[in-house]
């Protein structure tokens, strides 16, 4: 297929994506799997590229940040489905798609003609992936979400917080991101049982559902406990009303351990870091004299988990994070560190699997580093960053005359039109 290069696991397969900030990351999901992306924007581009941060600060559509982000990966071209025209090269391309990706609202695909049984009846093989808010059907179907409205409709934002100020969300806008990754997997869902039966499906996605079920535990406690968790800041909830501190601050930043019984694993993290506060000279009897290997999850008296954070907060503190983490890994305990984004760039099992690559961008003469992909397969052949983010309208002649046999008379036509 045009566009697609080397044997990756996707690359039979185009997909044809019509989203904006809400669903682009479904899209790069697919094309970092291989998949023949081709990103689908408005002329003039797409919204999505008037988010920041800006390539060195300048603000411009070529030069954001987010767009680079999640559309890597994709080709890209121009088309104004407002109009007839538009509609009709859409509906041609369909013919040869097997995933056509969109976060309009509800409705308004059908108001243009391109709902899913118009498109269904061009391609039955074809996926849609539909992601909204709260799904194509209920009573909040047509109800607009922000990124704060919909974590806080979908429960994450109670349990995010200190427990004695308001409930906040994740600083970096999570919700649709939630939605696109969800509308990945039931894109793949789909495609499974289209291999065994030859049909396509309509995957409705909802974000506010993609969200709820990252809560983990927190709905079961309701539902075997009536008990609905608190946020607790830098504590985590084990049991009732039971806490245990989970994030420390140390000397130069902050690292996270669990102390309690519950499992060999922990008995012997806490057993282990008592011993080395004693050969540091900051030895805590009470807590050994405590039967840790006796306490069930969730099971430590709030006295003694005070007394814990208390001795160990003061232990933490006075040492380095780097000292903690490498005391701790040769000592068995269960502690780790809470990596800043300096971290994440330097990170030695990152730097060891090539995680970050970078990608030339020619229009501006230099190469820029990316964030890798979230699989690497055995050959390292499969899956992989092979094209910087498209231009604005960059493989508008590629596709429509190279592709769909448009002359350059009518491409020039339909650009003067404003159709692409």
């Amino acid at each position: 297929m045009t566009g697609v290069h080397g044997d990756y696991l996707l690359s039979p397969y185009r997909v044809l994506d019509l989203t904006d900030e809400r669903g682009l990351l479904c899209g790069k999901i697919l094309a970092d799997l291989g998949a023949d992306v081709i990103q689908i924007e408005p002329p003039g581009g797409s919204t999505a590229r008037d988010i920041g941060p800006y390539y060195q600060g300048e603000v411009h559509p070529e030069k954001s940040l987010f767009w680079w982000a999640y559309a890597i990966n994709k080709r890209g071209i121009t088309l104004n489905l407002e109009t007839i025209d538009g509609r009709a090269l859409l509906k041609q391309m369909v013919k040869d798609a097997h995933f056509l990706i969109e976060s309009w609202p509800p409705g308004y695909p059908e108001s243009l003609g391109l709902g899913y049984e118009v498109l269904a009846a061009i391609n039955p093989e074809l996926i849609i992936v539909s992601i909204t808010p709260f799904g194509q059907d209920g009573p909040y179907a047509h109800y607009k979400a922000t990124d704060v409205t919909g974590m806080a409709m979908s429960g994450l934002m109670y349990l995010t917080g200190d427990p004695d100020r308001a409930p906040v969300r994740v600083g970096f806008p999570q919700f649709y991101l939630h939605g696109a990754a969800a509308g990945a997997t039931g894109a793949m869902l789909a495609h499974c049982a289209r291999v065994t039966t030859g049909k396509g499906q309509h995957v409705d996605v909802s974000c506010q559902q993609a969200v709820a079920r990252s809560l983990a535990h927190a709905p079961q406690f309701w539902q075997l406990e009536n008990l609905i968790l608190k946020r607790l800041g830098a504590f985590r909830q084990s049991a009732g009303e039971s806490k245990v501190r989970v994030n420390w601050r140390c000397k130069d930043g902050y690292v996270n351990f669990m102390p309690g019984g519950g499992g060999a694993g922990s008995v012997r993290s806490v057993r282990s870091l008592l011993a080395w506060m004693r050969e540091a000279g900051q030895p805590n009897e009470e807590l050994e004299a405590v039967k840790w290997e006796d306490l069930g999850y969730g099971t430590g008296r709030a006295e003694t988990m005070d007394k814990t954070a208390e001795a160990v907060g003061a232990f933490f503190a006075e040492r380095t994070r780097d000292e903690l983490v490498r005391e701790c890994a040769e000592r068995r305990i269960m502690l780790f560190p809470v990596a800043t984004e300096r971290d994440i760039f330097t990170h030695p099992q990152l730097e060891a699997r090539s995680y970050f690559e970078p990608i030339e961008h020619p229009e501006l003469g230099a190469s820029v580093t990316y964030p890798g992909l979230f699989i690497k397969d055995e050959g390292g052949e499969r899956v992989g960053l092979r094209r910087r983010p498209p231009l604005i309208g960059e493989h508008n002649r590629e596709i429509y005359q190279g592709e769909l046999g448009l002359s350059a008379d009518a491409l020039a036509t339909l650009t003067q039109g404003k159709v692409i």
